[in-house]
């Protein structure tokens, strides 16, 4: 695989397996002198941990983040920063049954023509979830340089789940209510309806998707670099890169599609002698920099295609047709736990692009 390093000056390098001995990440070119625990990291994974809820996987993971390398004294050295967590939790006996009858919509035949057969099937293996733990420790790194270097906010929530969408809710009340409630919804009724969808999904081994939201404020304008590392095109890649997600929208999004220019296009405005835009369709972006506004933009995730009903697949040793139900412990819904993932790789992308455009200097603070 060579696809496993993201960024140019904030650099990850994701490594792990679902059912391997651990998962894990490296950050190169985090800036000296940040001040950084392994407590700032778990508050992030434990919003992501799997077995804290009733409608996600029952696996439980204690993920319980060590830091390598990279961190001194409390402070971050300039050097790799090697963070892992160790998987415990496993029964890869549940996926013996299906090495050869690939799960429709899974990556499982794909992977195992492309390598071979050598891939690690065991849990999805590098195909699975259970990667963008690696993911979370890296965008809590990026978080708190964020917020500590420009104030920067990023917030993400579920806006929808098997059609049931969240409405009338404000920035703060999604600040408020999202991890006070399993889904991470912006307000109590819509976590309530969401739930609902997902545990009548459940009874039928079935599963749902949704869509998440991701609200970033206080970025300042010119991150960006146009044409091929624009900003969106930067998240879209990095959103895209999360299993199960299949597509972003910024702003109006596809709503453009049905607007005129004169409706879509944010006019600008003085407010306080400060040059401002009277509205944001174009979701905080426009050529690939950014322009002060709020970044706004939306997430597709998929259904799980782990289910326990009854599919149609193949024997691909046997080469017939033959049916596949898929036992062991799935999440019914991604989403919930997507929601900070989201949140980390938005992280990720700006710090990279801070650093690139002078925002965020190599040192942080001298001793």
């Amino acid at each position: 695989m060579t696809g496993n390093i993201f960024g140019e000056r904030f650099r990850i390098v994701s490594f792990g397996e679902s059912h391997g001995k651990c998962i894990g990440v490296v950050i190169d070119g985090c800036p000296a002198g940040l001040e950084l625990a392994e407590e700032d990291i778990q508050k992030e994974l434990n919003l992501r941990r799997p077995g804290i809820s009733t409608i996600t996987t029952q696996r439980i993971e204690e993920d319980r983040v060590e830091i390598l390398s990279g961190v001194f004294n409390g402070y971050t050295t300039g050097a790799p920063i090697c963070m892992i967590i160790w998987n415990r939790d496993i029964r890869s006996e549940d996926y013996e049954s299906i090495r050869y009858t690939p799960r429709p919509s899974h990556a499982d035949y794909f992977a195992y023509v492309k390598y071979g057969g050598f891939n690690d099937y065991r849990g999805g293996g590098r195909f699975s979830g259970r990667i963008t733990a690696g993911f979370v420790m890296a965008g809590a790194v990026a978080k708190k340089l964020l917020s500590k270097i420009l104030g920067v906010e990023v917030t993400a929530y579920t806006l929808e789940i098997g059609g049931e969408r969240a409405e009338n809710f404000t920035l703060e009340d999604a600040r408020r209510y999202r991890y006070e409630n399993d889904v991470r919804a912006p307000t109590i009724d819509a976590a309530k309806r969401m739930r609902e969808k997902i545990l009548e999904a459940m009874s039928r081994g079935d599963s749902v998707g949704g869509i998440i939201e991701c609200i970033v404020t206080g970025l300042p304008i010119g991150l960006g670099e146009p044409v091929f590392d624009s900003l969106d095109s930067d998240l879209a890649k990095a959103v895209l890169s999360i299993p199960a997600v299949k597509g972003v929208e910024f702003g109006a999004g596809f709503k453009a599609a049905r607007m005129f220019g004169s409706e879509h296009n944010d006019p600008f405005t003085i407010e306080n002698n400060e040059i401002r835009l009277e509205k944001n369709d174009a979701g905080g972006i426009v050529g690939g920099i950014s322009t002060g506004a709020p970044i706004i933009f939306r997430v597709v995730v998929k259904p799980p295609s782990s289910i326990r009903i009854r599919q149609r697949t193949v024997d691909i040793r046997r080469r017939i047709p033959v049916e596949v139900t898929v036992s062991g412990r799935h999440d019914p819904c991604i989403v919930p736990r997507a929601v900070p993932v989201v949140e980390a790789m938005t992280a990720i992308v700006l710090v990279d692009h801070a650093i690139r455009y002078g925002f965020i200097p190599p040192l942080i603070k001298n001793i």
